[in-house]
């Protein structure tokens, strides 16, 4: 066990006893137990002594974090095991050290009370200092109140070899008991005691099973000090444990058999771990290998032995057959703030005037322990000065010691993997692999997330391209993004560029800004502020190279036309809200002129297609909707939008129509089978809906709220078999089809409905149809009025 789990204590135990009676038996085979369990213990090897003990023994005393005393017939006849004994009971009332007796072949009443046999030996002492009172009564003294101490009797435990056990996991939960002890704020684990405790409920250690558990999670979480707590918290329960980083083989089954001469590959020496009960931690598994060249396999096990793997790499553990894995979050805030305070301040609370620094260093660190701990210490002792000097310089420059740990993951991924990751951490795109290195995360909502830390990871070794922003690969930053626009500085180097338009001022674009970018992959000129407009200002552009670009997100383009050689074979993402956009595209080429089929088997990997805004769209090219891989098609706000073509297939899960001409849907839209989700809303001019809308079958919403003219809806709408939000807010409908209550079996309805001419004005009315019993459908309904 670690030494520094122990209140950095020199030692974990040290051992009290009469040699001549113990030394060649009961004592040694307990030490021997001990070190087995890498307990760090004290034993006077001395057999000849002097007439005090020595200073090294009363340091050694001072120096453990238990005492064990071994009480044997001979003990009290030794003058030097009684002042032992008296020093120990001082570090107990002193340092509240830990006292454990173990009353070998003797009654603890014939200790206390100084009788028996034991009491014999005690008289022998006693008349060599009759004359010494005093230390006679501290004597007695001693003896009475260590007999009181709940111990250990060998009368009561036999055979002897249990004795041993159970002394020795006594101890080794006391140990336990002070690493992750409340009130040692100093050297307490903050925020490990629970991950342990979920740690050892996932592996189970009482059950009869080989198990193996992987801690997974980016670099600097934790993973090895959970993993640490976790084998010191549950290694009394094995008979040979071992955990480090990976090692040679020879030495990992010389360790378990505690035996130099062991040869792996021997088949003898896999048959005798297989009837051992071992504990295995690796630390830090980079690859499959190394777990194969090791161990192999879990199959030559015993079924109670545990093997614990640390990783950043998922792949890894799903390789080697790991079922169970525990992924080590960032810590909670309170844990976070406790663990930055004790390295910045060295006490439990920040100095006055430093709460608000503390808490920008938190949001930066975002609960990762290596940065806490290294921000921590290299702020300690500083001025708030140097503290904002070094907050704001976080903002641009990755802490080189915590860029040393993360950058491990990074440089394990291939070159097309490393432009995934840098894309990801300036852009944010991404794919699975870089979840399984823990480089980012997908959340619930399948939405990519990225820990800041990671990102800066990323944005640092993009800077570190070039000084000049011009010659790096990617530029999101907005002030190197306004010095390459504006002085037209840009180069072959730039594959991508995200603008934040409300964080600049108007910048005018050269006629060829982009011709010198032809790598460019990636560009996004968006606004953060809710009414935020275009500030890339450009009248035309010379013969912009545009072939490579994946993901084009301008928000208020100034053009009539997309970009002339804008590749639809590539074409991803394609964002244009509040644009001045007529139309799409004419043959081959992205251009604003008549709607013409012939491009639309080109536009084979396009995602989304956003044209919000866009008031001088007109119509939409026949086989929009026939694209395999369109998932999300917003229109809203296309005021002169007033038809959409018929449709003959599509995937589209999102149709945003709101606020458009459109007057009718064509009956074709059944043909949507996967749209969940469609948005009418504020149609002035919708009248009517088809009847074949009930055989949208995903569809999970359907809002017409603001339809001021629609007067009706379909009675078959209630034969929709997925749980529907319908919304008829605002609307002229005068009358709601039965079949939406009586055909909703098994349902979930809310149903918000207003009639703006009635003379009790229905304000809404929100109905509830809950799965209960078959055909059986309790209603609820709330019903407000003017």
């Amino acid at each position: 066990m670690a030494s520094s789990s122990r209140n950095n204590k020199q030692y974990d135990v040290f051992v009290s006893f009469r040699g001549e009676e113990t030394r060649d038996n009961f004592t040694s085979h307990l030490y021997s137990a001990l070190c087995r369990q890498n307990i760090q213990t004290f034993i006077d090897d001395q057999l000849n002594r002097g007439d005090e003990i020595s200073e090294s023994l009363v340091n050694a005393i001072e120096a453990s974090a238990i005492s064990v005393i071994v009480f044997s017939e001979g003990y009290a006849s030794s003058r030097w095991c009684l002042d032992e004994l008296v020093k120990i009971l001082e570090c107990k009332k002193e340092y509240a050290q830990i006292v454990i007796p173990v009353f070998y072949r003797v009654d603890p009443s014939d200790v206390r009370n100084q009788t028996g046999s034991f009491g014999d030996s005690f008289s022998k002492l006693e008349e060599r200092f009759k004359e010494n009172s005093k230390k006679l009564l501290t004597w007695r003294n001693a003896l009475k109140e260590a007999a009181t101490l709940s111990g250990f009797n060998s009368l009561n435990i036999r055979p002897e070899s249990e004795l041993i056990n159970e002394a020795v996991n006594h101890i080794s939960k006391r140990l336990l008991d002070q690493v992750f002890r409340p009130n040692d704020n100093k050297n307490q684990l903050v925020g490990v005691e629970s991950r342990v405790e979920e740690i050892e409920s996932l592996l189970g250690v009482q059950s009869k099973d080989v198990y193996a558990l992987g801690i997974w999670g980016i670099g600097g979480i934790g993973k090895t000090t959970v993993a640490r707590a976790t084998f010191d918290k549950i290694s009394r329960y094995f008979e040979v444990t071992k955990t480090g980083r990976i090692c040679l083989r020879q030495k990992l089954v010389s360790n378990l058999l505690k035996d130099k001469n062991a040869i792996p590959g021997i088949d003898l020496n896999f048959r005798r771990i297989s009837h051992m009960k071992v504990l295995i931690v690796f630390d830090d598994v980079t690859c499959f290998s190394q777990l194969e060249s090791l161990i192999g396999s879990l199959d030559w096990l015993t079924p109670v032995s545990r093997i614990i793997i640390t990783t950043r790499n998922k792949q890894v553990l799903r390789n080697w057959g790991v079922r169970k894995i525990y992924e080590m979050k960032a810590l909670e805030y309170h844990h976070a703030i406790e663990l930055f305070i004790r390295h910045a301040f060295k006490q439990n609370h920040p100095d006055v005037g430093y709460e608000e620094l503390s808490s920008k260093v938190m949001k930066y660190a975002q609960g990762v322990p290596l940065a806490l701990k290294v921000l921590g210490c290299s702020l300690h002792k500083w001025e708030k000065e140097v503290w904002e000097g070094a907050i704001d310089k976080l903002q641009r420059i990755l802490h080189p010691s915590i860029l040393e740990v993360l950058k491990i993951s990074y440089d394990s991924l291939d070159d097309k993997e490393k432009n995934i990751f840098l894309d990801v951490a300036c852009f944010f795109q991404g794919m699975s692999v870089l979840v399984d290195k823990s480089l980012i995360a997908i959340d619930s909502h399948k939405k990519i997330t990225i820990h800041d830390l990671l990102q800066e990871l990323g944005r640092e070794i993009v800077r570190q391209e070039s000084i000049d922003p011009g010659n790096r690969s990617r530029l999101w930053h907005h002030e190197d993004i306004y010095e390459v626009l504006t002085y037209n500085t840009g180069t072959k180097k730039i594959e991508g560029i995200c603008l934040d338009m409300s964080t600049v001022k108007e910048i005018r674009l050269n006629l060829s800004t982009f011709t010198k970018m032809p790598k460019l992959r990636f560009l996004k000129f968006y606004s953060s502020s809710f009414n935020g407009e275009n500030k890339c200002k450009v009248s035309y552009l010379q013969d912009p190279r545009f072939a490579e670009v994946k993901y084009f997100h301008w928000h208020g383009y100034p053009l009539k036309s997309l970009p002339s050689n804008l590749s639809a074979e590539k074409l991803v993402f394609l964002k244009v809200p509040y644009s001045d956009i007529e139309q799409l595209w004419n043959g081959e080429k992205l251009i604003a002129k008549t709607p013409n089929p012939t491009l639309m088997p080109h536009l084979n990997k396009l995602v989304i297609l956003n044209l919000r805004g866009s008031k001088s769209l007109k119509s939409l090219p026949s086989g929009i909707f026939n694209l395999e891989f369109l998932t999300k098609l917003d229109l809203s706000g296309c005021s002169k939008l007033k038809r959409l073509l018929e449709i003959s297939s599509g995937n589209i899960n999102w149709l945003f129509l709101r606020e458009t001409a459109i007057e009718e849907l064509p009956s074709s839209i059944e043909r949507l089978l996967r749209l969940g989700h469609l948005d009418l809303s504020d149609c002035k001019r919708l009248k009517s809906l088809p009847s074949s809308l009930f055989k949208l079958k995903s569809l999970g919403v359907l809002n017409l709220g603001g339809c001021s003219n629609l007067q009706r809806l379909p009675e078959c709408l209630g034969q929709l078999s997925s749980p529907i939000i319908l919304n008829l807010a605002k609307t002229n409908v005068e009358r709601i089809p039965e079949s939406i209550i009586q055909l909703f079996v098994l349902r979930y309805l809310l149903l918000s409905y207003r009639h703006p001419y009635t003379p009790k004005r229905v304000l809404s009315i929100k109905v509830w149809i809950t799965p209960y019993k078959p055909r059986i459908s309790p209603l609820l309904v709330d019903v407000r009025f003017a």
